[in-house]
């Protein structure tokens, strides 16, 4: 006795078809699975049999040999215990085949047959589609996470005997509908705001200009100047999620385990703020079975590392790929992985050890070489990959005892939006989607400046030291700049104003 039940697993952030194909034959009981499973596939033996039992349908007393095709790639996981199930029901006569050929199954099942949710329901439910499969049975906690894609039917379920009645024509189910876009449109309100930084108008600016252009930034600045507080505030004037980056967002989470009923998919943009103490693996993604890191999580968001000299060199230099090309490859002897990891840099660090130097009311105590220790930490190659950098002074007593509000982000939201409708109609037919994306052919295309412009390069070439790759983000961030003032060309003032964003580079590093 012989059956297949479709089912899938997953690959980096996508899936693939498996197809669990069940044999039951005489000879002594035994319950095998081959096909490169994991230790939770293999003790999916003892739940699938207590299920299977306490559901009321009879388990075989025969040899079970369960292969998970190909037989090449390794599975993990608890998703296959349904379709292993309906596998051992079918072979044995008690389910219907009819419809199991066009319908991709998974969840893991409870000692009682109850339905448990499972990761990854989102790229397999994708995975299914792309097969030109009719539908899926999903777990019930996972419906409204996988019902955003269309174009397959979904049918949520809770318990093992509920599936078998509707696979047998005993019961209905009907297809569950989820509307994604309605649920984008509500839009999360942020309980923060911009209105709330006190004084700071230049790094204000400077964020506002950063977030235009989708440009990494560092804050330099004593304890207490504010720079955690406007890093949180940095999503609030970001464009709004479209439906795409909602489902690329989503996938990476539904990887993880990270969505659930009440938040089914990624609506507003992500701020992840992981501490110095991260391991590259936890930053990058990685591990013994390789998972989507910090980075990854990121995606379409804002990465924030504070205190960013005391991240381990090995960690902030494994950040060179992914700030590069906007995506993390891992490498294993059997296989590649690659994530995504488009995301905007937003670091903050004390100028010192003790974080007091050129601060006019604490004195700093650090020696030079103390100082030039610390600000070590940090290579050159990373910081080439900052497009901005900008100081962050103490906040000034009478900012802080001001009743006025300072600008709120739907402001600085509306000018961004626009000036990202700009950058939109002008790589329209390339997969560029900022300014910070510029490769070289797009820079010499879109970013010539006028001749009064031309000085001002060529002295901040000069005198500060900067490499080809700085002066390649001095007329990016121009650029963006121009965006905003809504101008066709680049000019004096704009290459002024982006040139004193690299200001850093010879105030502390040189």
């Amino acid at each position: 006795m012989l059956a297949r039940v479709l089912s899938s697993a997953l690959l980096g952030v996508d899936a693939y078809i498996v197809q669990v194909e069940t044999d039951i034959s005489t000879g002594l009981p035994s319950f095998n699975t081959v096909g490169l499973p994991d230790s939770a596939v293999k003790e999916s033996k003892d739940r699938v049999t207590a299920a299977i039992k306490n559901s009321d349908f009879h388990f075989p007393s025969s040899r079970i040999t369960i292969n998970l095709a190909p037989a090449d790639v390794r599975k993990e996981g608890s998703a296959f215990d349904l379709p292993i199930a309906l596998g051992i029901l079918a072979a044995t006569g008690q389910v219907e085949t009819d419809r199991l050929d066009q319908l991709m199954t998974v969840g893991e099942l409870a000692l009682d047959g109850r339905i448990r949710s499972v990761n990854g329901s989102l790229p397999i439910a994708l995975s299914a589609r792309a097969n030109h499969l009719s539908g899926l049975l999903i777990p019930q906690a996972n419906a409204k996470e996988v019902a955003m894609i269309g174009g397959l039917d979904i049918y949520p379920v809770e318990s093992l005997q509920q599936v078998i009645h509707f696979l047998n024509g005993k019961t209905i189910i009907p297809p569950f509908f989820y509307n994604a876009e309605e649920e984008l449109e509500k839009q999360s309100q942020h309980m923060i705001d911009f209105s709330d930084v006190k004084g700071q108008e230049h790094v204000k600016r400077a964020i506002e200009v950063a977030a235009a252009g989708g440009h990494n930034i560092i804050m330099i600045g004593p304890p207490g100047s504010g720079k955690t507080m406007i890093a949180k505030r940095i999503p609030t004037i970001l464009p709004k999620m479209d439906l795409e980056e909602s489902l690329e967002s989503t996938k990476i989470n539904s990887i993880l385990g990270l969505v659930n009923d009440q938040m089914p998919i990624v609506v507003t943009r992500p701020f992840r703020s992981p501490h110095h103490t991260i391991s590259d693996a936890g930053l990058i993604g990685g591990g013994r079975i390789p998972k989507p890191g910090e980075v990854s999580l990121s995606h379409n968001g804002v990465l924030f590392l504070d205190e960013l000299p005391e991240f381990r060199k090995n960690v902030l230099e494994a950040m060179r790929q992914p700030l590069e090309d906007g995506q993390v490859t891992i490498s294993r002897a059997n296989a590649a992985l690659t994530y995504p990891a488009n995301f905007m840099l937003v670091a903050a660090m004390n100028p010192c050890p003790c974080g007091f130097f050129g601060d006019m009311s604490r004195e700093c105590r650090c020696s030079p070489d103390q100082m030039q220790k610390y600000i070590s930490r940090i290579s050159g190659p990373l910081l080439d990959r900052i497009d901005i950098q900008v100081e962050v002074p103490a906040v000034k007593y009478q900012d802080l005892v001001s009743s006025a509000d300072g600008e709120p982000s739907s402001q600085i939201h509306n000018r961004i939006q626009g000036a990202r409708e700009m950058q939109q109609s002008r790589f329209e037919s390339t997969n560029i989607y900022s300014n910070a994306s510029m490769r070289p052919k797009e820079i010499r295309q879109y970013c010539r400046v006028a001749d009064t412009a031309q000085e001002l390069l060529r002295v901040a070439l000069t005198q500060l030291g900067l490499s080809a790759r700085a002066y390649d983000r001095i007329l990016k961030v121009s650029r963006t700049i121009a965006d905003l003032d809504y101008s066709p060309s680049i000019e004096s003032s704009h290459v002024s104003e982006a040139i004193q964003y690299r200001s850093l580079d010879r105030n502390y590093w040189q």
